[in-house]
Parts: C-alpha cells; structure tokens; sequence
C-alpha cells in the first residue's frame, strides 16, 4: 500500500500517510472489517479543484484497499440545488477516472431519517422551538460566551412529537419552529449547543418534489446517511473537526452503526477562488462565460480548458495528505499538466503573431515536404510531412533588425535554423510607411535540410514556422490566470474580489497553423511548438478550429510578476 495509491495517482512507493496509518489500526483492531468510503457532494455547484483531492482521496482508499466507494449527493437544500449540478458532478468523477460503486441521495433516507428524529424526540433528547433563526443565533452565545436554554427546550416528549408532526404536516409557516438536538448550551464546542435538525421550509426539492416542508439539515443528514451506506471511514475536510462530536453523538443517541470521521486539510491553490459562492456571482454577473469557462477552477473548466485527468490526479498525489491547512502555489499544478502533456501531446507548428519571410533563392513555385517528428518524448508517434514552400510565416518575435549578442533567433545578418526545415541567412527586411516590418527576406542553403545535413555548419537557434501557401486560420484563445493576487478573497472594506480580476486572463488572435491541425477534433490537446499546449475547444466548427492554451511551454507568470516589481 501507498499514499499515491490512495490518492489515486501511481504506485510508486512511499510512506503511508496519516489516515492509512488510522485504517491499518482500525482493521487490525477489528473495530471495521473493511474499508468503505463515500464522495458526498452538495449538489448546489460545480466541483472544483479542491474536490479533486477528496475524490482521489476516497476513491483511491476504497481501490487500495480492495473497498468500495459510494457517490452520494448530499441534497438537504432544496432552495440551492439543481439537476444540471447533480450531471455536472457525476461527469466529473468519471472524467477524473473513477466509477462508483453505488450511487445515492440524502434525500432517500428522508423517511428514515423522520423517524429517528422521533425517536431523538421520545428519548428526550431532541425539542421543537419556537424561536426564529435570528434569535436562535443570540441564545447560542459565543466563543467566548455560553449560549442561554431556548425557552422552550423543557417541553415533554409528547407535547414535542406532536408539534414535530405538526410541522411536518405544514401547520406552521416557514421558519416558525424547528426541531433541534438538546446537547449542551454550555459546551465550549458551539456545535453541540442544541444544534437545529429540521427547519420549516416549503420547496420543491428536485427529487422529492412537495412531499416534505420540513428539511434536515446537513450535520443531521450527514452521519446517518453514513450509517445507512455501511460507511466505515467518513472522510472530511477540517472545518468539520469541530463537528465530529456530534456526528458521534447522533450515532450514539441512535445506537446506529458508527464510522469512524477523519480530517484532512483542503487542497488550496493560490490566486484561486474556489468558494462557490464566489464562482455563482462569477457566471451570474457575466464574468465569466459559464461554469466550464477555461478560466474558472471548476473541473469541468480545467476539462474545457485542456488538463488531463491524469495530470491532476498525479497532482493530487504529489501534494499529499496533511492534517494543517496550507496554500500551494499553483504553479505545481501548472507544471503537473505539462509534464504529461509533453509525454502524450503531439507537436504541431502554429504562428500566433505572423510576419512573412520569404526565400529569394528559393525555387519560384516548389513546394516540397519536410519530415517532422510528433513528438520526441513518444518515438512510437511517427513523424508527419509538412509542405514548404518560399513564402512562410513566423513568429514576429522570432525576429529583431537589430538584436543583443545573446538573441540566437532570427536577425538582420545572422542565421538561424527551421525546424525539419533548412538554415536560412538574413539579408534585408521590407517595411511599410510607418516603418513597421511586413517583410523578411532571406536565402536559404540547400545543404543544410534537417535529417540530412552534411554541411557542418552550426546555428544556435531554432525557430518554427509554418508556408504560407498552405498554412490554415485558426482563432486562438490566450488564456491566463483570472486573478492577479495570490489570494483573490483578501480584499479592504469596502472593495470586493472582482477587483482582483486579471484584464489580460483572454486575449483572442487569428494563427496560421499547419495543415494537420485544420483536421483535429474537439478534445485533442497538442504542444504549439515554443508556444504551448492547446486543445481544440467545443466551439470549433467544420469550417473553423478554434485552440484554448493549457499552458504555457513554462511558468512566465512568475517572471512577468519579478519584472513587474522591478520596473
């Protein structure tokens, strides 16, 4: 067993981490007899980045140790949940590479979990109250302070079970009563003072319908859903440390099966915002396009935008399993996509910012075709035939009139390689009125064509291009970060987080790519070479491809940043 087995990542060996650690000990001591785990999403959005983690988490548990994983939708707020987010969730998981073993909704065990209320109710250890949500906030006290007895948490059982009912039946208008646990108002952990299990509210909810008006809420919903899945190891994120006390005191007031509830700390990215609150008023004010805008930390985002599964599971590998919060830099990520991409992602050439050069000693009319390797990380990919002609497009930046000593591309009197192609030798560039170039002109030596060169002439740059004759018009998308600081949601009174928004995170631009590339198909990531991965995005149409950028070839953001402070 290892931790990046567990995290659904490879099989490389390495110490187990400290929930492994916590199962080993538990099956040892015979308190579980295997290992059942559980992906509980709260169907009111898209997943992000940060489920990755959990979902390789608890799906790589399960796989690990030879266990089951179950996909249940935690659907107690009918006012916030959608069928299209219960889709969107489940193409995620399995466009991450994990299958469920079973599929299931809180909202199945409504019933069951209206008669174990009653039988909280009858045990005395639960009440109706008659105080609405503001007021019952003020009696909880505060961290500092105890919470004060709801007036009516001396009511009898049975005067309790009939009002419970009560509510049940609609009697009461929404937010009048609601039924809550009686624990403690004293206790220094402010969950367990008397926390609220059902409150009145009448909404269609979009499995159940208008059958109930009294709704569970999620720390009541949560553990007893567990129970009834067989769950053994209810993996959370931190933030419920807190409320594992009463997770284990439903359990034990119910004398249900109890698993067994472990934290780990949350995967956050910087300069991420992955609240979902945050993202809603990202898509609902047009900041974005939609929930899958490349731009957007959902995982249907990185899907559109061209990240591998892979690449992000062996990220959530890399990071690991912590027990204290902490932010990684989103680099890592950045460089986990590249990684793979620069194993599996065919190289193609493509000019993003074209300027014509042309070979005046070039035959007039000769096309001929250049042997290009697809990739040279994969010697399996092959090679492809590339047309070249005397007229060709390249990178402007590819090109200085006048260049420093160490600029080893294209300049006035200098030299420099095509890629599968020939040394080429500048002689003289054309401009316009303004002065801007609109032309290179340059002669090329036959000795020199790539793969069969003999001339022993050596050149320290290599540029790519693409003929223009036969080169095809694609439309680019330059996508970058959305936010410019590392951490979007620290803003002054007063501001807000769209401040924060990066003004350059998509710019568009007509390239010139090779023939090959005008036939790829929606989903196919390739390497631009020198430019950056790019996959063919959904809104590519039979007469035009358009390209979204993965990323980049390497991190310019950082160096962007460094020169930006220096300047």
């Amino acid at each position: 067993m290892s931790e990046k087995s567990a995290s659904g990542g490879s099989d490389a060996p390495s110490s187990k981490h400290f929930i492994q650690q916590a199962i080993d000990s538990d099956l040892a001591s015979g308190r579980f007899e295997g290992v059942f785990t559980r992906f509980p999403p709260e169907p009111n959005g898209y997943l992000h980045i940060g489920h990755a983690k959990s979902i390789c988490l608890n799906f790589g548990l399960a796989k690990e140790y030879d266990g089951t994983c179950n996909l249940r939708f935690d659907d107690t707020n009918p006012t916030k949940e959608e069928v299209e987010y219960v889709d969107s969730i489940k193409e995620d998981v399995e466009w991450l590479g994990f299958k469920w073993d079973s599929l299931h909704f809180a909202s199945d065990y409504f019933d069951q979990l209206y008669q174990w209320a009653e039988k909280l109710i009858e045990q005395g250890d639960a009440y109706v109250c008659d105080l609405n949500a503001e007021e019952t906030r003020e009696y909880r006290g505060t961290l500092t302070e105890p919470g004060r007895n709801s007036p009516h948490r001396d009511r009898t059982p049975q005067e309790n079970l009939e009002l419970f009912r009560a509510m049940r039946d609609g009697k009461f208008a929404d937010g009048a009563k609601s039924l809550r646990a009686k624990i403690d108002m004293a206790s220094p952990n402010i969950n367990l003072r008397d926390p609220v299990m059902y409150r009145i509210l009448r909404a269609t909810h979009h499995r159940t319908g208008d059958k109930w008006c009294i709704y569970p809420t999620y720390d009541w919903t949560h553990g007893q859903s567990d129970s009834l899945e067989g769950i053994t190891f209810s993996i959370c994120t931190l933030e419920f440390e807190n409320h594992r006390p009463l997770y284990d005191w439903y359990c034990e007031k119910l004398g249900i099966h109890h698993p067994r509830q472990i934290e780990f700390a949350k995967l956050k990215l910087s300069t991420l915002l992955i609240g979902k609150r945050h993202m809603l008023r990202l898509v609902k004010e047009g900041f974005v396009s939609g929930w899958d805008d490349p731009r957007m930390p959902t995982l249907s985002g990185y899907r559109r935008r061209g990240y591998t599964p892979e690449s992000i599971r062996n990220f959530c590998t890399e990071v690991g399993v912590a027990k204290f919060n902490s932010t990684i830099d989103i680099v890592r990520l950045e460089n986990s996509v590249r990684e793979h991409l620069n194993r599996v992602a065919p190289r193609r050439m493509a000019v993003l910012d074209p300027v014509k050069l042309t070979i005046t000693n070039w035959p007039k009319g000769k096309v001929e075709y250049s042997e290009a390797i697809n990739n040279p990380e994969d010697p399996e990919s092959g090679s492809r035939q590339i047309p070249f002609s005397g007229e060709l497009l390249i990178e402007r930046d590819d090109f200085r009139e006048e260049a420093p000593r160490k600029f080893f591309r294209l300049k006035k009197g200098g030299s420099v390689r095509l890629r599968a192609g020939y040394i080429i030798d500048c002689v003289d560039v054309v401009k316009d009125d303004a002065g801007e170039i609109t032309e290179i002109l340059c002669t090329y030596d036959p000795e020199t064509k790539s793969g069969e060169d003999n001339s022993g002439r050596k050149v320290k740059g290599t540029i790519h291009w693409v003929s223009q004759e036969h080169a095809k018009q694609v439309e680019v998308r330059l996508y970058d970060r959305l936010f410019t600081a590392e951490d979007p949601s620290k803003v002054e009174e007063g501001h807000t987080f769209v401040e924060h928004l990066n003004p350059n995170s998509l710019t568009t631009v007509t390239a010139f790519v090779e023939p090959e590339l005008a036939k790829a198909d929606v989903g196919e990531r390739v390497q631009f070479e020198r430019l950056g991965y790019f996959v063919v995005d959904q809104d590519s149409t039979g007469e035009k491809r358009v390209f979204n950028r993965i990323v980049s070839l390497r991190d310019t953001w950082g160096k962007m940043e460094a020169k930006g402070k220096a300047d």
